[in-house]
């Protein structure tokens, strides 16, 4: 994998990466000539005993734009907004203009309840440069560099200390929000445990105390013992839609074997996780004849730097319907 790291006009940063090496591409624009300034916070919800993010100066961001405005495109026009540089690059990674996290959080509100900075980091992941392609429709070799991308975002973020946990996710479709519809998801990066991976990690550790390996790990095995609810199944890794599973179509993506995060992926790994992750997708796209909509989030081990067998990277995929039990 190759990198190239540079600033913006507005001094976020951006990262573009291809599996061959990038020419040198001199510098990179934006939409925005003005610094970020964000400055989210949290605040302590006494009844549900989680934080919530508040990030009020989000108030101008860029909402349903006209369909001839995409930032995410690339121009050689220097006259029109962009994000993305033109040059030979496959992946592209950038801080988001309206973070609801902030590594340069300062100050939060004194308020009745618990107040402190947001001080995470949130990150668009740019696919491809292509505006009409899909992540389902790339190939295999480009999903398993966008793995790799993962891996790496997640080492950085670790390297700098005070995150806790980081989450790549793809929100795909206008149905689930998505205001710009070229392939892209995003990473936040937290400077705590969010409530739901803290919820599966307490069962997952639970279950590992006791019987001494990975609860998601045992539930792919017996998935693929009874083999009924498999979408794909290989060497290395397996996608199937759980016993449990909460939602209409709702599909998970794992290794076979134990792997608690993105960065301890070895090349095989790696390599068919993509093919099952590539699957998947395409299945979705076939139920409909349409592009499916769909929440795609990947759980991992926290960053604290400790060990954690009793967690399993995986992805969750559901379509955006009412669960079947709140």
């Amino acid at each position: 994998m190759h990198a190239l790291d540079l600033v913006k006009p507005d001094g976020r940063q951006i990262t573009l990466y291809s599996r061959t090496a990038i020419a040198a591409i001199p510098s990179a624009p934006s939409p925005f000539a003005e610094p970020l300034n964000a400055n989210p916070h949290l605040r302590w919800h006494p009844l549900r005993g989680e934080w919530v993010t508040y990030a009020a100066f989000r108030q101008n961001r860029t909402f349903l734009p006209p369909p001839q405005y995409n930032p995410l495109a690339v121009t050689v026009d220097e006259a029109a907004p962009t994000e993305l540089p033109a040059g030979d690059y496959e992946i592209a990674v950038f801080d988001n203009r309206f973070p609801s996290l902030a590594l340069s959080a300062h100050d939060a509100p004194q308020l009745h309840v618990p107040t402190a900075p947001a001080a995470g980091h949130c990150e668009v992941v740019v696919f491809t440069q292509d505006p009409d392609a899909a992540l389902s429709r790339l190939d295999v070799g480009r999903i398993e560099l966008l793995l790799q991308v993962w891996a790496d975002r997640t080492s950085r973020v670790q390297g700098r200390g005070g995150i806790q946990y980081v989450l790549p996710f793809e929100n795909r479709g206008a149905e689930v929000g998505v205001t710009l519809h070229h392939p892209h998801g995003q990473i936040y990066s937290y400077p705590f445990v969010p409530p739901v991976p803290a919820r599966m990690l307490a069962q997952e550790k639970t279950f590992h105390d006791k019987n001494g390996k990975s609860l998601l790990v045992h539930m792919a095995e017996e998935e693929l013992r009874e083999g009924l609810r498999v979408v794909y199944r290989s060497e290395h890794s397996v996608a199937f839609v759980p016993v449990c599973a909460r939602y209409p179509y709702e599909v998970w993506v794992m290794p076979i074997q134990p792997c608690s995060s993105f960065t301890e992926l070895n090349d095989f790994q790696r390599r068919d996780l993509a093919r099952a992750l590539k699957t998947v997708l395409l299945k979705f796209d076939g139920l409909w004849q349409r592009p499916f909509p769909y929440l795609m989030a990947w759980y991992q081990a926290p960053t604290d730097g400790q060990p954690h067998p009793e967690t399993q990277l995986h992805a969750e995929s559901t379509h955006p319907t009412a669960p079947r039990n709140a």
